[in-house]
């Protein structure tokens, strides 16, 4: 006896929108460590992917995800026009929320403060709007990115704290961040004990999942410096140095040099030593021609942000 033949019903938007997902899982995954580089070609994919479908909301969700790998990578063309375009329309909720989102980031990658903030601030107000506690969070820690950088501590540890709150409903890497923003304030505000336990915190998590870290290394090597363990704060300036020269990140180069500078100078390794790392500065600063002499001079720590 023949079997009868089994068959599936065929939908055509079934397959592109969930090669859809897949494209745009493997992106947020991936940028979400910091990998920006392997998260673009997923975020284009999707795009284009979502062009095909027709979905208008769709198309400006992709280009949205899209727009946080070329922000970060510093490779912004037309990308912010659009995203205010997007948020203007306000056609869908969340799309607004993410070019809010995007574009205070934007804007403080250009120190840009003040624009910055407010975009942030109307993240956050559409993210309270949705009632999405996850954005809420991440919207008062990007509050509050904004404002340690132009050095309000107090004002950034209220927003800090208040993303803190919320960080029940983060994940775990974006949980891992906010901890090591909240080290850096306690580390400044000289509660010692409680920022070494956040700042390690932060480094074990973003360990465990593969995520960049050079940045809490950073922290970690102002913390140690502050409470005298010269070696311990080489060693995590060196990572941060090694790291931030591997991705070409001119900010934690310098930073780094700065730290491992005072950081020699201050442990008694001799103005031999703490010269090598601030005249490799130079480079940054052609005009200045007594850098080197200069930093010697005088203590470090009191002319940087680590997070400006």
């Amino acid at each position: 006896m023949a079997l009868p033949m089994l068959s599936k019903p065929v939908n055509p938007m079934a397959d592109p929108m969930a090669r859809y997902l897949r494209l745009r899982d493997a992106g947020a995954l991936a940028a979400e460590k910091g990998s920006y580089e392997e998260a673009l070609p997923f975020f284009e994919s999707a795009l284009d992917l979502a062009q095909s479908i027709g979905d208008s909301i769709l198309v400006d969700r992709a280009f949205c995800n899209r727009a946080t790998v070329t922000i970060a990578l510093g490779t912004v063309g037309e990308e912010i026009s659009e995203l205010r375009a997007i948020l203007m329309r306000d056609q869908d909720g969340e799309n607004s929320r993410l070019c809010a989102y995007h574009i205070a980031w934007y804007f403080m990658s250009r120190k840009s403060f003040k624009k910055a903030l407010f975009y942030a601030r109307i993240a956050l107000d559409r993210s309270i709007l949705l009632n999405r506690r996850e954005w809420v969070a991440s919207s008062h820690n990007r509050i509050g990115n904004v404002l340690i950088a132009e050095s309000y501590f107090d004002e950034a540890c209220t927003e800090y704290d208040k993303a803190l709150a919320l960080s029940d409903t983060m994940s775990p890497v974006d949980k891992a961040r906010l901890l090591d923003n909240i080290g850096y304030c306690r580390i400044i505000e000289k509660r010692y004990s409680e920022g070494f336990e956040l700042l390690y915190r932060s480094l074990r998590t973003l360990r465990r999942f593969d995520a960049e870290c050079y940045l809490v290394h950073l922290d970690l090597c102002l913390a140690h410096l502050e409470v005298g363990r010269w070696r311990d704060a080489q060693c995590h300036g060196e990572t941060a140095l090694t790291r931030a020269r591997q991705l070409g990140r001119a900010d934690v180069i310098k930073n780094s040099l700065y730290l491992l500078g005072q950081t020699a100078s201050m442990s008694g390794a001799g103005a031999q030593a703490a010269g090598a790392y601030f005249a490799q500065l130079q480079d940054y600063f052609p005009n200045a021609p007594f850098l080197t002499e200069f930093l010697l001079s005088i203590d470090v720590r009191k002319m940087i942000n680590l997070k400006a």
